[in-house]
């Protein structure tokens, strides 16, 4: 690792997804978006459903598409806990397109306000896997 890269990890219950060295990563917070670069100061934050973006020393543009979490960045390396993540040619539009019908269908029919929550996340996971599939 050169004193002008860091290294990302994202992991999920599936082992490790990603292990490689960028120049920039971004990941969505709990407090919104951060976007880290070398020598970051130390931090924790919990993460959200959103996209995940890395650019390598080479000028390869990475995206992941993660679900709740949290992030760890200290001595120059991030590491990302997430629930699940996609890359974008792994995501099915049309299954996507689904997953958020089916989201909204829920809001409207919640009586519950932990049942509202979960729809909400729900539907918010569903946007934005739906978004990253039609950029393909």
């Amino acid at each position: 690792m050169s004193a002008n890269t860091l290294t990302l990890k994202v992991v999920s219950p599936q082992g490790v997804l990603l292990e490689t060295e960028a120049v920039s990563v971004q990941f969505p917070g709990e407090d919104g978006s951060f976007g880290i670069l070398p020598r970051h100061a130390a931090m924790t934050s919990l993460t959200e459903s959103g996209l995940l973006r890395a650019r390598t020393a080479q000028g390869e543009q990475i995206e992941y598409v993660i679900h709740d979490g949290f992030a760890q960045v200290r001595n120059n390396v991030v590491t990302v806990l997430t629930r699940s993540a996609e890359k974008p040619d792994e995501i099915d539009l049309e299954r996507a397109r689904a997953a958020v019908e089916r989201a909204r269908g829920r809001m409207l029919e919640t009586q519950a306000e932990i049942d509202l929550v979960r729809a909400q996340m729900a539907l918010r996971r569903a946007l934005m896997r739906e978004r990253l599939a039609r950029r393909r």
